[in-house]
């Protein structure tokens, strides 16, 4: 029963939610705060992109890593406490949408951080997310019951790291991209620190899929950069088969990736702490690698419209490295536990046969063949008969 104070003010008990709940999906809630991501992953590319295509490919792989650290850690820590404490009453809505108000500050400072280094409003947009998710931890923490003491840890670590986010904007620019590096430690620290304190209930199911939303959003850029492609296309009359080719292939890859990334039933790659922390952590090399991967596309129509400073062979390899960085951590993390000894060869040897294909005169078309070869081999050694529950397997 609800008490005095719950009742007046409209608020659902936030307690542990049951890991076994049957038919746990994603909320409308959910799927709502996803689109505000899209915004800051797009953005985010498209300066990668440029700097990519600038030639100043050290500069825009760290700040490209740096910006998409801070998208991706809001999006996991939201994640995680939804499938755990998600009550959906009006003042958890409220506290989402405050962290989707600080995905939009971040997104505008995405720009600065790339162009002049300048990571002020990045910051400032990160610490509005991440102090709404305190509330959120300090409100589970009154009726947690054994993970009352992970929630004060996450409570108490958060706020401490986000203080230091903020003083280390005082530090000269070479300290504080130093400085980045202990506070993105800092930060990783802190599930690993509470969940040993009590651990928080998860649904496996629905974590899952989660993962699999975002994956999608972010393969989605891929196809607007295919898009892009045609367009350039139809306003160009002296290259116009080669740029149908990209948008073709790209199209190609991304369905691959696609293919590959739903094969395996990822809700068994999780379970214990550690699986559980791999497969979470592991992920900021799938979704980083897919945002890139559409970076590359448009890298690649810059070198045929002859609008980019980076020349082939180097230009590939903007778009093979994340090809092969999504393939080959896929593998790692949901494929290889559940794969047969064919599929556990020919998965790894495609990554890495894509990661060299620059130094083939026509490398695009080489990785989307490699790509449906291995989509191909999945279909071929898929379980004929899957275990129930295993809907979510595609092949």
């Amino acid at each position: 029963m609800r008490g005095p104070v719950a009742s007046t003010m409209r608020l659902v008990p936030m307690r542990p939610r049951d890991p076994r709940e049957p038919g746990r999906a994603a909320s409308s809630l959910e799927l709502f705060f996803d689109l505000v991501f899209v915004v800051a992953v797009s953005i985010s590319a498209v300066q990668l992109h440029h700097a990519l295509t600038a030639d100043h490919v050290l500069d825009g792989i760290l700040s490209y890593a740096a910006v998409f650290f801070s998208i991706w850690w809001a999006w996991m820590n939201f994640t995680w406490f939804a499938t755990s404490f998600d009550t959906d009453d009006w003042l958890y809505r409220v506290l989402t949408i405050l962290q989707m108000g600080g995905v939009l500050v971040l997104a505008a400072g995405v720009e600065p951080a790339f162009v002049d280094g300048d990571f002020r409003i990045v910051t400032a947009g990160y610490v509005v997310m991440r102090l709404a998710v305190v509330v959120q931890w300090l409100r589970a923490s009154r009726r947690a019951g054994p993970a009352r003491r992970a929630t004060l840890v996450y409570a108490g670590g958060i706020t401490v790291v986000q203080v230091l986010w903020v003083a280390a904007l005082a530090l000269p620019d070479g300290v504080f991209r130093v400085a980045i590096l202990g506070l993105i430690l800092a930060e990783l620290a802190i599930p690993v620190i509470a969940e040993t304190r009590g651990n928080t209930p998860w649904h496996p199911h629905h974590i899952t899929e989660r993962y699999g939303l975002f994956t999608l959003i972010l393969l989605g850029e891929s196809l607007l950069a295919s898009a892009n492609a045609i367009l350039e296309a139809l306003h160009d009359d002296e290259a116009p088969a080669p740029l149908i080719g990209v948008a073709v292939l790209a199209l190609v890859v991304t369905a691959a990736l696609w293919w590959i990334y739903f094969w395996p039933p990822h809700h068994h790659a999780i379970g214990r702490l550690r699986n559980n922390l791999v497969y979470g952590y592991g992920h900021f090399f799938v979704f980083a690698a897919a945002g890139a991967f559409s970076a590359g596309i448009e890298v690649e129509i810059d070198v045929l419209t002859g609008h980019s400073a980076l020349t082939a062979p180097w230009a590939s390899f903007t778009y093979t490295v994340p090809i092969a960085v999504f393939v080959g951590v896929i593998w790692l993390l949901a494929i290889r536990p559940y794969a047969d000894r064919v599929v556990n060869a020919v998965v790894p040897v495609g990554a890495a046969l894509v990661l060299i294909d620059p130094i083939i005169p026509v490398p695009i078309a080489l990785t989307a063949v490699i790509l449906a070869v291995v989509v191909a081999v999945l279909v071929w050694r898929a379980p004929t008969t899957p275990e129930p529950g295993r809907s979510d397997l595609v092949g």
